[in-house]
């Protein structure tokens, strides 16, 4: 394998001696890519990891899910992550007008860890990068893929590093973990439309001064209701420096009404809450408003002949449950486990093997989605008599465990959310 070769020299023997000598380039190195890295590497496989631009770098996606640190363990990276320092998760809490709701996470149906972190996502990723280098992944950073050639036996990679100089990456197998850049879905053609209907989220981070009397928990992400429009919401998630990132997500027409401005923007809309207003009436907002538009996204196929899709660089959601890392944590165990039976000269089958598990948790979460924004999920959680037993298996699926076939909201999500929906709603009326 050659990572120094110029642009059109295709004279790299490889190495094919035997099974532990395979090499898999990973394109990104955020959680899937370093996550997945870090397995590899760990069953004796060269990894290299090709990023595009320099860690600490900014990026959502902050409140992580509890079914993240399995995947996490599973890495060896779960004393690296617990002694960082972030900010201790054990929940969610949920306020819409005078209504508040919360779920403890370790309450919840399924076994597994049942607390987490709420993180810098700069400081996060690089530290799960350092780890993934740390058990022999190879990082090659500000390293751009321009195009992918995977019609011979060997995928090949053109790539353009930090001086321009172009290059020719071979392996035998790559993985896309590029994220919102959705490397290889751009490239091959792969892009499909989400069927999610576009929206718009504002976000940035604050020091958010909020009083310790404030019925605010640092422990939980807090979302809340927009008071007038239900599938308008904002996230709260408190750091542990005394900082918090906030954002709003609406469709494009609610934006209209609003400045041009995205910080005056963002502050207009939290001024439109009376319990935002009130909790962070002290905020600095010190820090510049990013706007991202349309990031629901979807794909033909989750995998190919010599490459397979990790996380966002295949499917994202929405951000409403905090499911993004969970997934692409998923996406990564789940592909490294079947690469290394390919390596290893079993038969797999990719699409039952990685695209059909991955797309069972996937779909889990899309129900509860389209539910929240339809405010069926809503009138579930703020409804004044819950039953013990259904929240905890509610609780599951917003920790991420939404790949339990033994939690009934899981085997039947849809119907079973249908069913509960309907009866919130009747014994409401």
């Amino acid at each position: 394998m050659s990572l120094t070769a110029p642009l059109g020299q295709q004279n790299d023997p490889g190495i094919k001696n035997n099974n532990s000598c395979h090499h898999v380039i990973i394109i990104g190195a955020g959680p899937s890519g370093s996550i997945a890295g870090a397995l590899l590497a760990n069953k004796g496989y060269r990894v290299t990891i090709l990023e595009r631009s320099l860690f600490p770098r900014f990026s959502i996606g902050e409140s992580l899910l509890p079914q993240c640190m399995e995947f996490i363990k599973e890495a060896g990276m779960l004393e690296a992550v617990v002694n960082a320092g972030f900010q201790y998760k054990d929940g969610a809490s949920f306020v819409r007008g005078r209504k508040y709701t919360d779920f403890s996470f370790e309450n919840k149906f399924t076994a597994g860890i049942g607390t987490t972190f709420q993180v810098q996502r700069g400081t996060f990723d690089g530290l799960l990068a350092q780890e993934a280098e740390r058990m022999g992944v190879e990082i090659r950073w500000q390293q751009e893929v321009l195009a992918a050639d995977f019609s011979a036996d060997r995928p090949k990679l053109a790539v353009r590093d930090a001086a321009g100089e172009s290059l020719i990456c071979e392996a035998d197998f790559v993985l896309d973990a590029s994220g919102f850049g959705r490397i290889l879905p751009k490239l091959l053609d792969l892009e499909s439309p989400s069927g999610f209907p576009v929206r718009q989220a504002l976000f940035t981070h604050v020091e958010d001064r909020i009083d310790t009397g404030a019925r605010f928990d640092r422990n939980k992400i807090r979302i809340t209701v927009h008071p007038e429009h239900k599938d308008v919401w904002y996230w709260l998630i408190p750091f542990s420096n005394g900082r918090s990132s906030l954002g709003v997500v609406a469709r494009q027409a609610f934006f209209d009404s609003l400045s041009e401005d995205n910080k005056t923007a963002l502050r207009q809309v939290v001024g439109q809450d009376p319990s935002l207003t009130e909790l962070l009436s002290k905020a600095e907002f010190d820090s510049p408003v990013n706007a991202i538009t349309g990031y629901s996204a979807n794909v033909k196929s989750l995998y190919g002949k010599g490459y397979a899709l990790l996380g966002n660089a295949g499917e994202f959601l929405d951000p409403v449950f905090s499911s993004g890392v969970t997934i692409a944590m998923k996406s990564a165990s789940l592909a490294a486990a079947v690469l290394d039976r390919q390596f290893k000269g079993e038969a797999v089958d990719w699409q039952a093997d990685y695209a059909r598990p991955l797309q069972r948790g996937v779909d889990t979460f899309r129900v509860f989605v389209d539910a929240w924004y339809d405010s069926r999920f809503q009138d579930v959680i703020f409804h004044d008599k819950q039953r013990p037993e259904v929240k905890a298996m509610i609780c599951s699926i917003l920790a991420g465990y939404a790949w339990d076939e033994n939690n009934p909201y899981v085997k039947n999500a849809r119907s079973r959310l249908d069913t509960l929906a309907a009866f919130c709603r009747a014994d409401r009326e």
